[in-house]
């Protein structure tokens, strides 16, 4: 399905379905948790979009940034997003927040590569909450946009807390995130 745009392989039709979910050649959706955006294209103008599209999105540049999440006590549903740049790639922060059922929130914390699977192997992030002589450290290879948020939080693999705790690393309603971005 996705030779034209440069995948290679010749596959029986049965095994085609289960190849086209994860090859590396289709077309990246809009990585914006949240959004309604439908935008597809390109590994290459995934920035240019999100920089046309998504303005009220902050790049910081760095591999040490601080994620500032602010009112946190938004009721709902809410998503916290911003870019991170250095190494000369761009990571895409999420914050998330869900209600789990009735009055019960968690938040769950990812970074995403702008990149494939394979470049997001050669990185290592680090998000570190701390605060009233507490810490509370997740240490994970980044996703790729290409798996997404929804793909991570799923499966748990990206650092999940409830709201006490949010509140005991909050300061007025903002959560404080440090972000560290390492090449393995």
């Amino acid at each position: 399905m996705y030779a034209s745009a440069g995948c290679l392989l010749s596959l029986h039709h049965s095994e085609k379905p289960e190849h086209e979910e994860v090859c590396e050649f289709r077309p990246y959706t809009c990585p914006c948790p949240g959004a309604s955006c439908k935008w597809q294209g390109s590994l290459e103008a995934v920035m240019p979009h999100l920089m046309h599209a998504h303005k009220s999105i902050t790049t910081l540049q760095g591999e040490d940034i601080v994620f500032l999440a602010t009112d946190i006590n938004l009721p709902g549903a809410v998503d916290w997003v911003m870019m991170q740049s250095c190494f000369g790639h761009h990571f895409m922060l999420v914050l998330e927040k869900q209600e789990k059922y009735e009055g019960h929130q968690q938040f769950f914390a990812i970074v995403l590569l702008i990149g494939t699977r394979k470049q997001a192997e050669n990185f290592a992030y680090r998000l570190e909450l701390n605060g009233n002589r507490r810490r509370l450290t997740w240490e994970a290879t980044p996703r790729s946009i290409h798996d997404g948020v929804a793909a991570a939080i799923m499966n748990s693999d990206c650092l999940v807390f409830d709201t006490s705790i949010a509140h005991l690393f909050a300061d007025n309603g903002n959560l404080g995130i440090n972000v560290t971005i390492s090449m393995c």
